[in-house]
């Protein structure tokens, strides 16, 4: 297998037709195995990296809008007050760091309480089965007790 194909997959590629005839094709996968150095993987991720692409399609990562909104007006509202009292540099600064100490901490609780929530559900679909087994037991109901 060659380390510098791509492999790619779209929906036109399925047996079956897809469910909505207006779906975007899926995007490219790449799956590459490992040169074999760091410096190498290294070089392959950086020519993967496409600032518009991944801007483009931000709206699909999990938790990305909330810890963005929730940096920008942390950094917005700390840089408008330490530029009071402090130099534009010294409060872009605060704004800057600010906004990713908010944003990081934010998307970290988001994607925990994420996986919190994969495993409740998981544990769910695991015990629904147990819960509608027919036991086989063959002892009598009390109704029958009581004729």
């Amino acid at each position: 297998m060659s380390s510098d194909a791509p492999e790619t997959t779209t929906s036109a590629s399925s047996s079956t037709p897809p469910n909505d005839a207006t779906k975007a094709p899926k995007r490219i996968v790449y799956h590459v195995e490992t040169t074999g150095s760091y410096w190498g993987d290294v070089k392959e991720a950086f020519k993967r990296i496409s600032v518009r692409d991944d801007l483009s399609h931000i709206n699909e990562i999990p938790c990305a809008r909330n810890s963005l909104l929730s940096g920008i007006a942390s950094g917005v509202g700390i840089g408008v007050i330490r530029g009071m009292s402090a130099s534009v540099f010294v409060a872009s600064n605060w704004a800057v760091g600010t906004f990713m100490l908010i944003s990081m901490g934010t998307w970290t609780i988001c994607q925990r309480n994420r996986e919190e929530e994969r495993r409740r559900v998981q544990q769910v679909v695991e015990a629904i089965p147990k819960r509608f087994a027919k036991t086989d037991e063959t002892a009598p109901s009390s109704e029958s007790k009581s004729a």
